[in-house]
């Protein structure tokens, strides 16, 4: 039997195994809405009591991260299809595995976490010439000199931008708007009653303290250019509208509701060209 791998993060990084055994748990489904077998495998790897972190997981948030997972695949594809040698970079990536799932052969991929993550991270997923890990954190602008601009910058973020303040948001994209004119972001925004709610429901209910409480929260994606008028609107969007055939009537009403109060929703913008 291969020995297990330990593990040991600070909070704020244990929530990233949350979305990767939501993955997981969704992938071993009879007809999946997300196959990720990478999830599976790290998951059947890692040493980590995940009752701890899922016992109390209500079934709409799990569905959450599975929503997210398509949206930002689609986006990234359509991405690809103009610009099929850019360059992505996967901020706060975790144990994300959206590279297996959209690799076109041609891109070049950045993962961006803090040095302990990838440390973790280094245990399952390898480094490769089309696929550069990235120890620091998204707000040390360090990381922006060591991305190769071929074809144009896309971002990606999933479970991240919430926990930073307003102000470091504005600071950090303030860089990226000039370090990669005419780039994308993807990422998935909260509004101010979406972060009380996602606190309470999910971070209490996990058994984690106060350090891995959500903080960013925009009640529309109309309030972005206030952050920085580089930036252009391309698209808000719903999490769950359209996706939620598979689940029960109970679990419908709560996706219906959650879109309507924008509690976890989608935001895709662009950073101006001079």
């Amino acid at each position: 039997m291969t020995e297990k791998i330990t593990v040991d993060l600070k909070d704020v990084q244990a929530t990233l195994f949350l979305p990767l055994w939501g993955r997981a748990v969704e992938t071993k489904k009879s007809n999946p809405l997300l196959i990720d077998q990478t999830a599976v495998n790290v998951m059947s790897k890692i040493d980590y009591d995940f009752n701890m972190l899922s016992k109390n997981i209500h079934p709409i948030s799990r569905f959450e991260w599975i929503c997210r997972s398509l949206h930002i695949d689609r986006t990234i594809t359509e991405f690809l299809s103009r610009h099929p040698r850019a360059a992505i970079v996967n901020v706060g990536c975790g144990l994300d595995t959206t590279f297996e799932r959209i690799d076109n052969g041609k891109l070049l991929w950045y993962d961006l976490d803090l040095p302990d993550v990838i440390e973790l991270r280094r245990k399952f997923i390898p480094e490769s010439s089309r696929r550069k890990f990235l120890l620091a954190s998204f707000l040390d602008d360090g990381w922006l000199n060591e991305i190769s601009v071929e074809d144009n910058v896309l971002l990606i973020a999933a479970g991240v931008l919430y926990y930073f303040d307003e102000s470091q948001i504005k600071n950090i994209f303030n860089k990226i708007s000039f370090a990669f004119p005419g780039s994308e972001f993807v990422f998935d925004a909260a509004s101010r009653f979406g972060v009380k709610t996602a606190n309470k429901k999910v971070i209490e209910s996990s058994g984690l303290d106060e350090r891995s409480y959500l903080k960013w929260g925009i009640d529309s994606a109309d309030e972005m250019p206030a952050c920085n008028d580089r930036i252009e609107i391309l698209r808000e969007y719903p999490m769950f509208r359209k996706m939620t055939k598979s689940l029960d009537w109970k679990n419908k009403i709560t996706a219906f509701i959650s879109d309507h109060y924008k509690i976890m929703y989608m935001v895709h913008i662009r950073f101006k060209r001079d």
